[in-house]
């Protein structure tokens, strides 16, 4: 299945400011989040982002948090986004696909996208958008995830789908602001 702009969400997991720094490959972590949030924002795709127990963890990372739309944070103490009732996602409706990035793979993300897969949602990881602090829980949160139905993308290729078309003027100004 591809994935199609007009039913999908970016959902972004928990980028937080005080535990960035621990994350294995932070800074491109950090560019390929924003990356996503810009691709999306310029299609008009919906972009959701949750924070795990700010009180300790401090908010969304501050370049980050500059690129999302108004009002689209919400806090949770549960690791998985949909056991912690963020933005709905634990409720019937909603998108029938969700693209994820975030942090930490194996933890906050592969809780959330398992049950994402449990409610019967299209589940798409981008892999150069997720990060743990020791690479060896990344790669093994992303065979499971895989192992569970979860496709792992990159960014590129979520970018391509969302687009679908070469022959539009939304097509070039992509192509020419973000593929290089």
């Amino acid at each position: 299945m591809l994935i199609d702009a007009s039913n999908s969400a970016l959902l972004v997991v928990d980028i937080q400011g005080k535990l960035v720094p621990a994350v294995s490959g932070w800074q491109a972590l950090l560019d390929h989040v924003i990356w996503l949030i810009r691709v999306a924002r310029r299609l008009e795709i919906p972009v959701l982002a949750c924070e795990q127990y700010p009180q300790g963890l401090g908010p969304t990372h501050p370049a980050v948090a500059a690129e999302l739309p108004a009002g689209c944070v919400a806090s949770k103490l549960h690791f998985s986004a949909v056991a912690g009732a963020c933005h709905g996602l634990d409720q019937p409706g909603g998108h029938a696909q969700y693209v994820v990035c975030g942090m930490e793979t194996h933890v906050c993300v592969l809780q959330t996208v398992m049950e994402l897969l449990a409610t019967g949602k299209q589940v798409f990881v981008v892999e150069e958008g997720v990060g743990s602090r020791r690479d060896s829980d990344k790669a093994l949160a992303l065979a499971r995830m895989r192992d569970a139905g979860a496709g792992i993308v990159s960014r590129e290729m979520v970018a391509f789908e969302w687009l679908r078309r070469a022959d539009s003027e939304v097509f070039r100004e992509v192509s020419k602001n973000f593929l290089r």
